[in-house]
């Protein structure tokens, strides 16, 4: 076979380990960036997504000269979402007056290189979102997720190396924490859905997949309700809507509901009319009063619950199972984890306990805003619990990691060196890297707030006291976050712990 010359600005498949082929173009890296030892590789940027990565020579295939085989053995919708990205940058490069071509390839008859270019220009940033306007970016955008997550179909015909990322040591997946959207985690393709109850009676869980691969999802045909439009709940309604649910919402400030309308939500004006309009009313409000208000105030969820209605609560410790049910209503609990990022990915796990029937008809919701469910057997209440001590374990792993880039510091050592290491060793994850990065780069936007991580660590705590276990890790990282609260980073995120050790 021909040896293939790639250079800068090259359109490109890219072939990450047993994932199928994407497009994507050859870019420069960031200066601070270093390429991985080993053969030969390039970096790319994938369109339909917000994903940057080393990609190896033998990995990458011209973009033209191999698209129709692409697209006969990539069926998705997310594949062709992301294909549809491309050919709206070649159009939109097409049309200007440039000095150079980002594409030598722009048809099959094998013409003269382009010259190399530098990373895309701010103004060529919409073709990697799949269109120039707000509509063409909605309907082409594909959930913001990870590579990983975009099975598109059989690969069978695709002559490329296919061993595991992971097993690959000259692949190197990079965050750009610096860009509006970073990368999601890197994560199993499918999505799962998670039930099993023992004869024991205890609350354990067994994974099964479901159907949530690639967007294939079954949209329930019950009415859903959101309320609470926060750092999270933006992100799920946008992933309900996508996969076409028919949602209404509604939050205290009303602005916060402009992008979901534009959407397709449709908007309610209190709590109490979304409950009494839909089947099943989601609620992620964090703040306790706030809850209680949306819950119990005037024109609150209670004045709309009926006999046969459902409610999800999705934030920890609110207790509204009884009141819910005391009016007819179906309660479930089903708070999450994650972040703001992996809300928007659609990236969620979510933890559920209540009434399990709730929790099948809410199956295609959470397929929408999470790659992972688990039903928790027992009471509600359990889920709550369950959450509080993987925030605990979470919140207590930050304070630690924090603490060691300050050490590193206050030893002459290079923090970035220690980053490096840290995430080659098996402690790598990419929570670890996003967050060390951000700390380097002062980049403390809430992406998980760090008085909410506190108020977990503290009610984590007091749950260890109530059945006389110990917490002596959690308590000594609350002290930390206590610390970093009356130094005003309350509304920072919980990475802003790392302040508490260098002032």
């Amino acid at each position: 076979m021909a040896t293939v010359h790639l250079r800068i600005g090259d359109l490109v498949w890219g072939k990450l380990g047993r994932y199928p082929p994407w497009p994507g173009k050859i870019v420069s890296p960031p200066k601070d960036l270093k390429k991985p030892r080993g053969k030969k590789c390039f970096f790319v940027k994938f369109f339909g997504t917000e994903d940057h990565a080393w990609i190896k020579v033998e990995q990458l295939k011209p973009y033209h000269p191999h698209k129709e085989e692409m697209i006969k053995i990539n069926k998705g919708k997310r594949f062709q979402q992301a294909v549809d990205a491309v050919e709206e940058y070649l159009k939109k490069a097409k049309g200007k007056d440039q000095t150079h071509s980002d594409d030598k390839s722009k048809s099959d008859k094998g013409r003269k290189a382009a010259k190399p270019m530098k990373i895309i220009e701010e103004d060529d940033e919409d073709a990697f979102k799949g269109g120039s306007s707000d509509k063409e970016q909605t309907d082409s955008d594909p959930e913001p997720s990870s590579v990983r997550r975009l099975v598109a179909g059989t690969v069978s015909g695709f002559k490329w190396e296919s061993s595991p990322v992971k097993d690959d040591p000259h692949f190197h997946h990079f965050l750009l924490s610096q860009s509006e959207k970073p990368a999601s985690s890197m994560e199993p393709i499918t999505k799962r859905l998670k039930i099993i109850e023992e004869d024991t009676g205890s609350t354990s869980i067994q994974a099964a997949d479901s159907t949530a691969i690639n967007g294939s999802i079954t949209p329930t045909d019950k009415r859903i309700g959101f309320l609470g439009l926060g750092l999270m709940g933006s992100g799920v309604v946008s992933n309900l809507l996508k996969m076409g649910h028919v949602v209404t919402v509604w939050n205290r400030t009303a602005e916060k509901c402009v992008n979901d309308f534009s959407e397709g939500a449709r908007l309610g004006r209190t709590p109490a009319e979304v409950v009494s309009m839909c089947d099943i009313t989601f609620s992620c409000v964090s703040d306790p009063k706030a809850a209680r208000d949306l819950v119990l105030g005037p024109s609150g969820v209670l004045q709309g619950i009926r006999p046969g209605k459902c409610y999800v609560e999705m934030k920890i410790g609110l207790k509204s199972c009884s009141v819910i049910t005391s009016r007819g209503g179906r309660f479930l609990e089903a708070p999450v984890s994650g972040s703001q990022q992996l809300s928007n990915d659609g990236m969620l796990v979510i933890v559920a306990a209540g009434d399990r029937s709730v929790y099948e008809d809410c199956s295609s919701c959470f397929q929408a805003m999470g790659k992972t469910s688990f039903f928790i057997a027992g009471e509600a209440g359990n889920a709550a619990r369950m959450m509080l001590i993987l925030n605990m374990v979470q919140g207590s792993f930050m304070a630690t990691i924090a603490e060691g880039l300050t050490l590193a510091q206050a030893t002459g050592q290079s923090q970035q060196t220690f980053l490096d290491i840290l995430c080659q060793g098996q402690m790598a994850s990419t929570f670890v890297d996003q967050k060390c990065q951000n700390i380097l780069q002062g980049n403390f936007k809430p992406d998980y707030y760090l008085k909410h991580i506190q108020k977990d660590l503290r009610l984590a705590i007091s749950m260890g006291d109530s059945v006389n276990h110990p917490t002596p890790m959690a308590a000594a990282a609350n002290e930390v976050y206590k610390r970093a609260k009356a130094l005003d980073q309350s509304d920072n995120d919980m990475s802003a712990v790392y302040r508490a050790y260098i002032h």
